[in-house]
């Protein structure tokens, strides 16, 4: 999987190795549209009779070539002949009406769906050419049909009254419809005001778009990391609420690990309205989900779903440093693009249960080739995750990270996480007096599981750490010499990113 990251150009995604039954997706985060919005698809002929198309016509390029419509054969076709004159003394002429059959209504009315019948027109000078034939074939196909309701509607009101009238007036207008709460269209009615279009531009002009919502009262947007990046240090920020409002921001903090970041509004304004966040501990599969994002620049954009997987592990990566982050993701087939990063990931009523922060991608990210679009396999930050990031960036403007003290791994076919030989820069793999050594564990020890998760990689561990704060005591269960042992560990910390 590749990250799809708003605000970056370079959708190239770090390689991260898989894992043995239940790698950790290497996921694309919906990566920002780059300003200016995505090209349409150039527009084709129309499509055969009972063939829809995927594209509006009216959405083509400015500046494009217009539809093409396919040409007839004028030769092809003769021009109908005139009508003939019958004879002035004939009787015959214009036949009499059908009779009327006794079961008929009001006993002098037409039988229903018969024909109304026609006035005589002079005859007309025919017209030469396929085209005009054509379209006459189709104004009698289409004009039998409405002819002879039109018809039938006349009829039965013709003497002024509505007594045998059979058309039903709905009680209010469309205008006056009320949703319910807990339709998707009272949900996103309720939430799309708290929802903004985030637009990064860095300082050497290149930008994007994503998606964040409101925090707080206080002018606080949370978003996710990948978003903001490019312009955190040296660009600008800015946030388009839905009902158009544009507001300047700055980054607060960020989490490059978790892929969390939070901005301010710079003049924030009164009656802010937080989005209520819910747990994504008490998430279940098959839960419905709604998300709201901006994909390929189409702010305000409501996609529906389940969720399909819980506890999924997601290294994602946006291709512009060589660090990941790692998630325990919610698993959506809510449709999910590039754009949508940032953007709250809701339940059915209404409550954020996650952030939107990657997909599962069929394209290999590589040069040249264009953005990926959501195959319905869509990853989601835990929402109980990122409020305790949040907070923490609120507080102190650096992530905190839960740690075991040990350097795992990120190696395929080794049935979990095992402990490496050497750490980074030649330092120990377990830290001297670290939770893992205080616990320990040691190098070459392979973790199988984390309390009751099964572990199946490094980025797995890693994950769900970081679903746990410092402090935390865990029980992690390993493998040494081919005997299975349990460890109680306490986390310990890592202020910033490294």
């Amino acid at each position: 999987m590749s990250t799809e990251n708003e605000g970056n150009e370079d959708t190239a995604v770090p390689s991260v190795p898989s894992v043995p039954s239940a790698p950790p997706v290497p996921a694309a985060a919906p990566e920002g549209t780059p300003q200016g919005g995505p090209s349409a698809p150039e527009a084709t002929p129309p499509a055969p009779v009972d063939a829809p198309t995927a594209q509006v016509p009216a959405a083509t390029h400015q500046g494009g070539p217009g539809p093409s419509f396919p040409q007839y054969d004028q030769q092809a076709h003769q021009p109908p002949s005139p009508p003939q004159q019958p004879p002035a003394a004939s009787e015959a002429w214009p036949p009499p009406p059908p009779a009327v059959p006794s079961y008929a209504d009001g006993g002098g009315t037409a039988v229903w769906g018969a024909p109304a019948p026609e006035a005589a027109e002079p005859a007309r000078k025919p017209r030469a050419g396929g085209l005009v034939a054509a379209v006459v074939v189709a104004a009698l196909v289409a004009g039998g049909v409405g002819g002879a309701l039109g018809f039938w509607a006349a009829d039965r009101n013709d003497d002024g009254s509505s007594a045998g009238s059979t058309t039903v007036a709905a009680s209010n207008s469309p205008k006056d419809f009320k949703r319910d709460a807990g339709t998707v269209a009272g949900v996103a009615a309720k939430a799309l005001p708290s929802v903004v279009t985030i637009d990064a531009q860095s300082g050497d002009g290149e930008g994007g778009t994503g998606t964040g919502f409101v925090y707080d009262q206080e002018g606080h947007i949370l978003t996710n990391n990948h978003v903001v990046a490019s312009a955190a240090d040296s660009g600008q920020l800015t946030a388009t609420f839905s009902d158009g409002r544009k507001y300047d921001a700055e980054v607060v903090g960020r989490a490059e690990g978790y892929d969390v970041a939070v901005l301010k509004l710079k003049k924030a304004p009164d009656g802010l309205t937080p989005l209520p966040l819910g747990d994504s501990e008490k998430v279940a599969v098959g839960d419905s989900t709604i998300a709201i994002g901006a994909p390929f620049g189409l702010s305000n954009t409501v996609t529906t779903g389940i969720i399909s997987a819980k506890n999924r592990p997601v290294a994602s990566g946006d291709g512009s440093s060589s660090s990941n982050s790692y998630m325990s993701a919610l698993q959506t087939d809510a449709s999910i693009n590039p754009g949508n990063s940032g953007g709250p990931l809701l339940d059915a009523g209404g409550a954020v249960i996650g952030i939107n922060s990657a997909i599962q991608s069929t394209s290999g990210g590589g040069a040249g080739q264009s953005q990926a679009g959501s195959i319905g396999l869509g990853f989601a930050i835990p929402v109980n995750q990122a409020k305790n990031v949040a907070e923490q960036l609120i507080k102190t403007g650096e992530p905190v990270y839960p740690v075991i003290g040990a350097t795992v791994t990120m190696e395929e076919k080794t049935g979990g996480a095992a402990i490496s030989d050497q750490g980074a820069a030649g330092t120990p793999a377990v830290t001297p007096n670290g939770p893992a050594a205080k616990a320990g564990l040691k190098a070459g020890d392979v973790i199988t599981k984390f309390n009751d998760t099964v572990v199946e990689s490094g980025p797995t561990l890693i994950g769900e750490i970081w679903t746990h704060k410092p402090g935390d005591k865990v029980t992690l269960t390993y493998e040494r010499d081919g005997r299975t042992a349990t460890a109680e560990v306490v986390l310990g910390e890592r202020k910033g990113d490294s």
